[in-house]
This record gives C-alpha cells, sequence and structure tokens, in this order.
C-alpha cells in the first residue's frame, strides 16, 4: 500500500499548521519548509479548505491556519478523506475489476481486513499527535 502525494502533502499541510496553531502560514511558506511543489500545494489547500480542515484568507496579510481540535483528528480519517480510494486491488471496484477468480478468490478478504486493520490503527493517534516536537516545524 502506497498513500498517493496528494494524501502525504494534505496530512504534511495539517502537521504544519497544528504546529502553529496561533498564526496564519502561507502555502509557500508549507512549500519552502518541506521542499515540494507550490503549485501541487494550492491543490491540497483548497481541498482541506473546502473540508473544512483549514480557513484561508485572501490578499494582503493573508494565510492558511487549522480550525479544527487536532486532538480529535484522527490519522485514519483523514487519510480516508483524503485518499482517493482505498482499493489496495483491482477487485475492490467492481468497475474496474477484470480478474477472473475474484468470486471464489479469499486473498481480497484478507486484503480488506489489512487495509481496515491500518485504518484503525492510524485512528489510534491524533493529529496532535504527529506535532509534539514543534521544532521539526519552526520557521
Amino acid at each position: 500500500m502506497q498513500l498517493t502525494s496528494f494524501t502525504d502533502y494534505g496530512l504534511r499541510v495539517l502537521m504544519y499548521l497544528a504546529a502553529n496553531p496561533d498564526r496564519l502560514s502561507s502555502v509557500k511558506e508549507v512549500s519552502d519548509h518541506f521542499g515540494i511543489s507550490r503549485n501541487h500545494l494550492v491543490k491540497v489547500v483548497h481541498r482541506l479548505s473546502q473540508l473544512e480542515y483549514i480557513e484561508t484568507t485572501k490578499g494582503k496579510g493573508g494565510g492558511i491556519r487549522i480550525v479544527k481540535d487536532t486532538d480529535k483528528l484522527r490519522l485514519g480519517d483523514l487519510i480516508k478523506i483524503l485518499e482517493p480510494n482505498m482499493s489496495l486491488v483491482e477487485c475492490f471496484d467492481p468497475s474496474t475489476n477484470s480478474c477472473k477468480i475474484t468470486n471464489m478468490c479469499q486473498l481480497k478478504h484478507y486484503l480488506f481486513e489489512g487495509s481496515q486493520s491500518f485504518v484503525a490503527t492510524m485512528n489510534k493517534y491524533s493529529l496532535a499527535d504527529t506535532v509534539k516536537d514543534k521544532n521539526l516545524f519552526n520557521v
């Protein structure tokens, strides 16, 4: 299993903002901090804003800020929301499945259970847990 860069960057943005909750940050600042594409982050920030995890303010003096209580944001739930699909194999999606043994296959059940365990494990931790060392996010 590999998370998309969109999900990875979404989690990084949320972590950065959670470590700096009392001030506005900029997309450029986050991009520079992690050394990732500003253009890609703009899309990520837009989606996080739509989901109401962050607020954005345009113009001079604008920026981005986390708006949710980071203790309540479970990592597994965030991943499920940001990840376009959690389909480990093609048979998880009936619209694209072309596997000839799907009806009799046991592997799909084990893979599904594993993916559910992954989310459950990640839900043991909150976004706040990821930013205990605020020095990682000093600007």
